[in-house]
């Protein structure tokens, strides 16, 4: 892997406090009458500058549709969006804001190298300098004189994140990104994305993989159904559903007096019994691990609240 990765670590200005993105009563609809589909309805968002922030939601939750309204794709049907204070389009076309998306297809018979040279040349001879490390970082130069066409989908979606990174841009928006890639692609994506976080480049993501959201984003916003139904820091998010998820085999004797118990007992809920498991969450773990193995109980297993557990939670219907 080349050690590039350093020479374009971007340099921000600016205070944690500057609003980045602002999006005030955002609201796209489709269709008219009673067919109208409301993707996204009535969003109120502010992101700052250097956060790294997941978009989450389950098909269908608008969140592709919000990411096109931010880059200026698509145009509200009500509301505002503002990009450090700029129309989208405008940011857009600054290199302020740029994008990894699922749409949009490459030319097919340019190299990977004429591909990100002619985005670049859109931006300046600043941009154009920026190529070679452009490809290093986005681990393309092997393969810099490979046409489009021969690429893989993994590949074509690298070459899209090296398109982004070119212009060098304040805000960059990523829209299921690793989509296609292998493990190892994967992770080099990702301590590239790192690199730029912590140099202070604002990071907005959507992703339907749970894990890197839950590693990568300091703050996640749940959508659902065009809404925002959580927007909170990651790790907070995991701990609002309240303790830790036990399990274990009941005891031979006895065990439906404990089942008992712990359904009545004050910080254990959604008590389960499944053939011989129980299972339950509890806010203090280690006294409810101790009260089963003490009454007999036995394979016991604790598992903390999960990013995953979160989402299934705040979008089940």
């Amino acid at each position: 892997m080349s050690t590039a990765t350093d020479t374009l670590t971007p340099t921000r200005t600016g205070t944690a406090s500057d609003a980045a993105v602002s999006i005030t009563g955002l609201r796209r609809y489709y269709g008219l009458g009673d067919r109208t589909v409301k993707a996204v309805d009535g969003l109120d968002l502010s992101i700052r500058r250097g956060e790294v922030v997941a978009l989450l939601g389950p098909n269908g939750a608008g969140k592709t549709t919000t990411l096109d309204m931010l880059l200026g794709l698509i145009d509200p049907s009500e509301g505002s969006v503002a990009v450090f204070g700029d129309k989208p389009a405008k940011a857009a076309k600054a290199g302020v804001i740029a994008a990894v998306l699922q749409t949009g297809g490459l030319l097919s018979d340019l190299t990977v190298r004429e591909t990100v040279e002619v985005i670049a040349s859109l931006h300046g001879g600043a941009a154009l300098s920026r190529v070679p490390d452009v490809l290093a970082r986005t681990d393309l130069e092997r393969i810099a004189r490979r046409r489009i066409a021969k690429c893989s989908g993994g590949e074509q979606q690298r070459v899209k994140f090296a398109l982004a990174l070119v212009a060098d841009p304040d805000i960059l928006v990523l829209d299921e990104p690793t989509a296609g890639m292998d493990v190892t692609a994967r992770r080099h994506f990702w301590d590239v994305m790192r690199a730029d976080a912590d140099a202070g480049r604002t990071i907005i993501f959507a992703t339907h993989y749970l894990e890197e959201a839950e590693q990568f984003a300091r703050r996640t916003v749940v959508m659902h159904r065009g809404r925002i139904v959580a927007d909170a820091p990651t790790a907070q998010l995991r701990a609002n559903l309240g303790g830790r998820t036990l399990a274990a085999t009941l005891p031979t004797s006895g065990a439906e007096d404990l089942v008992r118990t712990l359904t009545a007992t004050d910080g254990i809920t959604d008590v389960r019994v499944d053939a011989e498991r129980v299972s339950l969450r509890a806010l203090n773990s280690d006294a409810t691990a101790s009260a089963l193995l003490n009454a007999g109980a036995r394979d016991l297993e604790i598992a903390a609240p999960t990013l995953e557990t979160a989402f299934t939670a705040l979008t089940e219907d």
